[in-house]
């Protein structure tokens, strides 16, 4: 049997002759956290519609362990759908909630009973079976929904964006819960965010996606540190993003300055990007010949890190994280790691933003 659990084929959506998804190709493996990432309105939870059956593709495939799925109904699909609202039935306590699926096929008590406890204890709401869904917290609502979707025991779980409505400690606290659970299970799970740190921390692998297309698929080791285009790099986190040109294989020059890279393959003299991380850059009042300078014209304290703006000499404006503070008018110089410069090809996303000044994407 292939190791793809989920294969999208050329996959094209519309609404009203506007194309929302352009020619998806993905591949998704057994017992993997997948997440589609990326800003509203990009297409993302589209494809997930898709994968529930909520939703048919314009053109192309989707198929489920090799077999195509276009045309048959969600409830004869594989498959099970966690909402950012959790649907669940006020009138019913938390075990007839989770129950609710069982009880349809008409499976014994007993079987119930066992899988109902099962799912109370995989959730941490042992004893809770009882409660009324009304005296639940966002929190404990959010593990009862899930519950209730994997009791079911689906091949895939789809979860669209179902943290969004809880603050940010409890939040935190389901992320670590929601990748336990599914390595316990060892089922595919299918998350749909807008949070980058939610897709950093949970994800196996990650697909970015703007305008309905597939911007870069990858671990998120690989999309942090190795973006494949200036959306990837600006959306992912925060860069500095500046334009340069490639000499030779492992030396590129930008701003001002030749810079030893981990880079190769392009052509000489070939125009690119380089993404250079905040916390990437060391920053010193010590100026040296052969460093960045410019002078600090912000400096935020975030808790962890001082934020710091700095206007290069070059015209770039810098960003810069650090735990030393500098002070507003600072004459301050850079020094760089050849592992600290990861050199990208220019794209079409350069179009829509100046050096050193993100511009709005529309």
């Amino acid at each position: 049997m292939s190791q793809h659990i989920i294969d999208f084929l050329g996959v094209y959506k519309e609404y009203d002759g506007v194309e929302v998804l352009s020619n998806i190709n993905l591949y998704i493996r057994q017992n993997e956290f997948l997440t589609l990432l990326g800003p509203s309105g990009c297409g993302k939870t589209t494809l997930l519609r898709i994968i529930a059956g909520f939703e048919e593709p314009t053109r192309g495939d989707v198929c489920l362990f090799g077999e195509s799925i276009k045309g048959i109904p969600p409830y004869k699909r594989r498959v099970n759908t966690v909402f950012q609202k959790y649907a669940l039935f006020p009138h019913l306590n938390v075990f007839d909630n989770i129950a609710f699926g069982l009880k349809l096929k008409k499976m014994k008590k007993s079987v119930i009973e066992k899988k109902v406890g099962d799912m109370l204890k995989l959730v941490g709401l042992s004893g809770y079976g009882d409660r009324d869904i009304a005296k639940l917290s966002g929190g404990q609502q959010q593990r009862v929904a899930i519950a209730r979707a994997l009791v079911n025991e689906p091949e895939v779980l789809l979860l669209d964006e179902p943290l969004g409505a809880l603050d940010l400690k409890f939040r935190q606290e389901m992320q670590l819960e929601l990748k336990r659970m599914q390595k316990t299970l060892g089922i595919t799970f299918v998350y749909v965010t807008h949070d980058q740190e939610e897709a950093l921390t949970m994800s196996d692998a990650i697909a970015v996606i703007d305008g309905g297309v597939i911007q870069q698929i990858g671990t998120p080791e690989q999309i942090y540190n190795e973006p494949k285009n200036s959306f990837v790099a600006d959306f992912i986190g925060e860069s500095n993003i500046i334009s340069g040109n490639m000499k030779r294989d492992y030396l590129v020059h930008f701003a001002d300055n030749d810079f030893t890279c981990l880079d190769r393959g392009f052509n000489e003299n070939e125009p690119v990007k380089v993404v250079i991380r905040p916390e990437d850059i060391n920053i010193t009042k010590n100026i040296a010949d052969d460093m960045i300078t410019g002078t600090v014209s912000s400096t935020l304290f975030m808790g962890v890190h001082y934020e710091i703006r700095v206007h290069g000499d070059n015209g770039f404006e810098w960003l810069v994280h650090s735990t030393e503070f500098f002070e507003a008018g600072n004459r301050v110089g850079f020094t760089l790691e050849p592992d600290d410069i990861h050199v990208m090809e220019v794209s079409q996303y350069d179009k829509m933003r100046v050096d050193g000044v993100p511009e709005a994407v529309k």
